[in-house]
């Protein structure tokens, strides 16, 4: 907890920080890239030429600010926070590097109102999340068996096209040693080195149940779409990665696990790749207890769009309380009966007891904010809701 001394410039921060954070955030990144190139192999450098990654971290200092002394609010976050840092091999050294930008990022961006008193305040604010945050991601890097950073080589076994713009992979380690336990739902990191010399970590959800030998990921094909680049790993994994390639992974990590040990009925809402975790998690609970009842719900663009349905068929043969529906944005003639035209919608789900299941979302930011506003007006009690983005987190985004 920070200081009395403090605290009211922390507080006195909030309005500033959602009036100046972007630009604090832009500044924070230029400046730190410029003095220390090589930490640009450990951030998404796709997200920061959208300016996602911005956003997302003034968001999150945001978050900070206005929420430093309630942890049930941050708790989550920080969750989410501690995984992502470990999947890309954040060292306790790099914690310093970051503060000292950060805080010089809010001098420069704010002038003279940047007070020595305020930014003290920020300082001490700052030393005691990064504390915390060394502190937990110890413990995690202990709890995987890894070093932070350290890499495994996997070879290639299979190559399967699952849709349209998707392609899964399936991977044992090179060294024909045991694959990683994970928990369904979690992601690892696939790190490339390309020809200029670069390297860039990306995170792919695990997609399929654990298995003792191997580890399966699925891979969107990114393309160009208006200011969006196109993605540099994905459209390389699509192009070069074969049966027999040999590729870096890190442990599993991630805090999006449903338990799929549990009878508790569970419902499963994605929208386009966001169905890899998911399937993961079907593909478990079809082997723990086939028997559970669960809803499984998928919006794609179309039926050559939709990911895994071998999979999902796969399911239906042996999960006898196991209902689903499908969404097609783009009908065709040959799409299944029970298919729904257009966007999900709540009310052509199957129905559920509110009460008694947990749900949980995955895909894109609007598709996730549609259904969590339509599920609470459903009655959905919202500590039954949970989801799982990709890249980096808009923390107010379901606000």
């Amino acid at each position: 907890m920070v200081s009395a001394t403090a605290r009211p410039y922390i507080d006195a921060s909030v309005p500033v920080l959602r009036e100046h954070g972007l630009a604090i955030t832009r500044t924070f990144y230029r400046n730190m890239f410029a003095a220390h190139p090589e930490l640009t192999n450990l951030f998404n450098m796709g997200n920061q030429a959208s300016g996602v990654q911005q956003q997302s971290l003034a968001s999150a200092v945001f978050a900070y600010a206005a929420n430093i002394d309630n942890a049930a609010a941050l708790g989550p976050v920080v969750s989410r926070i501690v995984h992502k840092h470990a999947s890309v091999g954040i060292k306790a050294e790099h914690y310093p590097i970051v503060g000292r930008h950060l805080l010089g990022a809010i001098q420069e961006v704010l002038g003279e109102a940047a007070t020595p008193a305020l930014i003290a305040a920020w300082d001490e604010a700052y030393s005691e999340l990064a504390a915390a945050l060394i502190q937990a991601e110890k413990a995690l890097y202990a709890q995987a068996g890894t070093e932070p950073g350290q890499l495994r080589d996997m070879r290639v076994i299979d190559v399967r096209t699952e849709s349209e713009d998707v392609r899964s992979f399936v991977f044992e380690a090179a060294d024909g040693g045991a694959a990683p336990a994970f928990k369904p739902g979690q992601y690892v990191s696939i790190s490339v080195t390309f020809d200029d010399g670069t390297t860039q970590l990306r995170q792919y959800s695990l997609s399929d149940a654990p298995h003792p030998r191997s580890l399966r990921i699925s891979v969107k094909r990114e393309r160009t779409e208006g200011d969006k680049p196109a993605g540099r790993v994905s459209n390389w994994l699509h192009n070069h990665v074969r049966v027999g390639s040999i590729i870096k992974v890190t442990a599993p990590f991630g805090d999006f696990t449903p338990d799929t040990e549990s009878a508790a009925p569970i419902v499963l809402l994605s929208a386009g790749v966001g169905i890899t975790p998911m399937i993961a998690i079907l593909n478990r609970i079809a082997q723990a207890n086939p028997a559970r009842e669960i809803v499984f719900a998928h919006a794609a663009r179309g039926k050559a769009w939709h990911a895994h349905r071998a999979d999902i068929a796969a399911a239906r043969k042996v999960m006898p309380n196991l209902r689903t529906a499908t969404f097609y944005e783009e009908a065709s003639g040959d799409d299944d009966a029970a298919t729904h035209p257009g966007r999900m919608e709540v009310s052509g789900l199957p129905a559920w007891s509110l009460a008694d299941a947990g749900v949980y979302l995955c895909g894109p930011v609007e598709f996730m904010q549609t259904q969590w506003r339509a599920l609470l007006d459903a009655g959905v009690p919202a500590v039954r809701l949970h989801r799982e983005v990709f890249g980096p987190e808009l923390l107010n985004y379901l606000n």
